[in-house]
């Protein structure tokens, strides 16, 4: 459809459920009526990290008030997991405990707090075994729960010996919570035949569906999982989600009755994975302006006691170690560290934003050991034309909009005046401190895994002319629903309002990816246009048929077809195409073109293109105490033709704060025992409102659109500006840098004590 004609998509457009999640009518999982009969699951949790079960009683919590059945390992009628992929993943343990609060059996009774005080009655005796709680140890250890590998190109040991000037350096990068607003949570309806209905909270409703099938030992089609939205995702509900509805089924498999299981803050915290913990050490060789020649960098991931998606998420973090920068001889070395803690899993950014931070961190000290402005080094080192334009794993950066959306950005936020600035307040103050730093983002577009990149839609045309909407993709506040209703509305050239949303389904859409990888507007906008244009094309020919007109003069627009002179309702169009026997109803299907991936070589294509963004952060701290305040944040964001203004700059403040808050504030922390001691908002501190920088500055870059053929030329939003954070992290490091003289020893996150601690070890008020 010509751009002239649009006039849902690229409009600011409202969140489909904003008015309802504001007044609490928006429905969750949680909210839902709930049967009659409905039972009540409880998982019961190990008390050690690393051993066995010797022994387990579970007399006494059996014969607790309301308890009705319990759930061990030997009532799982099908296979006992619920990974992913690799199979190691059980939803009850076998008795070999490999994480503190791994779920060892679990309660069914008629209320939910009745489950939760009969599980702590189980009487438990383990033999304990040697656990490994940090990347430290799990690294000494050889402990992997994947194999090693490796990217690059050219000669790096020989390279990094001839280079101007060489510096080693090493980065501990923490892990971050989801802490979405709505838990894990599952419902199950059993049915006739054997047949589960799950309602789940789940970005992949279609593995849910096959967790479940495989635990119950049916087929696939006996299972449907429907999920209208979730309160929230981040990832965190994209492989883990399946466990809570797998033990929720097996409940009603064995009882005949409705089950539900819903973690609490706490459990949650403690039951499911977060972002992996990285270090990163690097050897990184350059020239007098500050431009790599060589590096040498090492990731070492935190996957915890199973495999999960840590494969391809140290597999992107190795991916986006070059950000937006050209390496012309580079080594990337990856090594998946299994440890005695919860399996770590996707979040927003899937490994990219460790990636990303690595490579800043090295601009910020090669910029420190020249004494030179850090954003030079940056521009120096930026992605160019031919013989500067490919990745270290020989992918071309065909769509390089780096240089001129910095160059942009460095203008409107006043860049170079307000360095001026804050060289002239540092020499005034001698306890406050100020760091400016400006940096940007290069991030792939698609799931690494190839096969990932398809979705299905289905669309309905209604007599009445209204329009019923289907697709593989899930909703998790992020807009895809409006996103994806905008396009089909487009599609007939009728309001928006014309076009029902229906909750995603298994039962309509089957064998569909997880909403991830930014790539949901993506696959499910392209799908649906493809399914709404077919019926657009048969009532075209019919309506042209009624004029006795060419197919191609037929227009659909302002909820009217439109032929020459001739004028006429939707609906009365699509009345006459019902009595005329015309197909109302299509399904479509995309896969993205032009993507491949060599696991052997490391090398390919894994991206169909990559959006770009770029912030400026400037923060004062205080080196008596380390407390800092982020005073003004400028964004200059890339996406492409936006479909919706109004939700992209949504995404990208919420991004940009996120990512700001892994940085800074939010802080996990394990005991030697393998107990995570951060597992509740009094101990784990997200950003809030009050966080928001007092200057915020967000704009769309406003270029030619998507280079490569997607949804109207749009680009993905969801991930990219997670990483924009990371302008806060480089600010702090140049604030501790302008007060010290020094690169610090500052690790993310950037807590105050971290920066109170890096004015220490720079020799600053001792």
């Amino acid at each position: 459809m010509p751009d002239t004609q649009l006039r849902e998509v690229r409009q600011p457009k409202a969140h489909d459920s904003a008015i309802k999640q504001i007044t609490g009518e928006a429905r969750y999982i949680d909210d839902q009526r709930e049967p009659a009969g409905l039972l009540h699951c409880y998982p019961g949790k190990a008390s050690i990290a690393s051993g066995k079960v010797v022994a387990m009683d579970l007399s006494a919590v059996a014969a607790a008030p309301g308890v009705v059945s319990l759930i061990k390992v030997a009532d799982i009628p099908g296979k006992n997991d619920c990974s992913p992929i690799f199979g190691d993943d059980p939803i009850i343990s076998e008795g070999q405990i490999t994480f503190h609060g791994q779920v060892i059996f679990a309660v069914l009774a008629e209320t939910r707090d009745q489950a939760r005080w009969a599980a702590q009655l189980a009487k438990v005796e383990y033999e304990e075994e040697k656990a490994f709680i940090s990347v430290e140890q799990a690294n000494s250890n050889d402990s992997t729960v994947l194999p090693d590998y490796q990217m690059g190109r050219g000669d790096v040991v020989v390279d990094l010996a001839k280079a101007s000037n060489r510096l080693q350096g090493h980065l501990e990068i923490g892990g971050q919570d989801h802490f979405y607003l709505e838990g894990h949570v599952s419902m199950v309806e059993p049915g006739e035949d054997g047949d589960m209905l799950v309602h789940c909270s789940t970005q992949h409703p279609t593995e849910a569906q096959h967790q479940v099938a495989d635990c119950l030992g049916v087929p696939h089609h006996a299972v449907e999982v429907r999920i209208r939205r979730m309160g929230g995702g981040f990832g965190g509900k994209e492989s883990q989600s399946g466990q809570w509805a797998c033990l929720a089924a097996i409940g009603a498999k064995m009882t005949g009755h409705p089950v539900k299981i819903r973690l609490d803050r706490d459990d949650d915290m403690i039951l499911t994975g977060k972002r992996h913990e990285f270090e990163a050490s690097y050897d990184v060789g350059f020239d007098n302006q500050g431009r790599i020649e060589a590096i040498d960098l090492t990731l070492l991931g935190r996957c915890g006691h199973s495999a999960d998606l840590s494969g391809a998420i140290c597999d992107r973090a190795m991916m986006h170690s070059d950000n937006a920068y050209f390496l012309p001889s580079v080594a990337i070395h990856s090594r998946r560290l299994r440890t005695h803690t919860v399996s770590n899993t996707a979040f927003r950014g899937f490994g990219g934003p460790q990636g990303v931070l690595s490579i800043e961190r090295v601009m910020d000290h090669i910029a420190s050991s020249l004494g030179i402005d850090a954003l030079e080094v940056r521009k120096v080192n930026l992605y160019g034309d031919e013989g500067r334009n490919t990745t270290p794993y020989e992918m071309e950066v065909f769509d390089n909009i780096a240089p001129e959306l910095i160059e942009q950005l460095e203008a409107s936020s006043n860049y170079q005046n307000r360095r001026a600035e804050v060289v002239e307040f540092n020499r005034k103050n001698k306890y406050l401190k100020k760091g400016l730093s400006l940096t940007p983002v290069k991030f792939g577009i698609s799931f690494t895994a190839t096969h990932m990149n398809q979705a299905g839609a289905l669309v309905h045309v209604y007599g009445d002319g209204s329009i019923g909407l289907n697709h593989g993709g899930t909703e998790m506040g992020q807009g895809l629903y409006v996103k994806v209703a905008q396009v089909v509305a487009d599609s007939f050239g009728i309001d928006l309002e014309r076009v029902k949303i229906t909750s995603t389904t298994t039962a309509k859409v089957p064998n569909t990816s997880p909403t991830a990888a930014s790539s949901g507007a993506d696959l499910n906008g392209m799908a649906a246009k493809i399914a709404a244009d077919e019926i657009r094309g048969r009532l075209a020919e019919f309506a042209a048929g009624l004029f006795q007109a060419s197919k191609d003069d037929v227009r659909f627009e302002n909820n009217e077809v439109v032929v020459g002179t001739e004028r006429l309702d939707f609906t009365d169009l699509v009345k006459k195409a019902i009595f005329a026997r015309v197909s109302l109803s299509s399904t479509g299907y995309y896969k993205t073109p032009e993507i491949q991936w060599d696991v052997a070589t490391g090398t390919g294509k894994p991206f169909f293109y990559f959006a770009y963004g770029a912030a400026v952060s400037e923060v004062t701290i205080d080196c008596f105490t380390g407390e800092y305040k982020v005073d003004r944040v400028d964004i200059l964001h890339d996406v492409g033709h936006s479909l919706n203004p109004a939700i992209d700059k949504g995404q990208i403040e919420g991004g940009f704060i996120q990512g700001m808050g892994w940085l800074t504030t939010e802080e996990l922390k394990w005991d030697d025992k393998g107990r995570l001691r951060t597992h509740a908002p009094s101990t784990y501190k997200i950003p809030t409102a009050t966080d928001t920088p007092d200057v915020f500055n967000v704009d769309l870059f406003k270029g030619d659109g998507n280079r490569a053929e997607t949804i109207y030329r749009s680009k993905a939003v969801g991930e990219p500006p997670l990483m924009l954070g990371i302008a806060v992290f480089s600010a702090l490091t140049n604030a501790v840098v302008n007060a010290t003289g020094r690169m610090p020893k500052l690790n993310a996150p950037a807590t105050p004590e971290a920066v109170l601690l890096a004015l220490r070890d720079g020799d600053y008020l001792v």
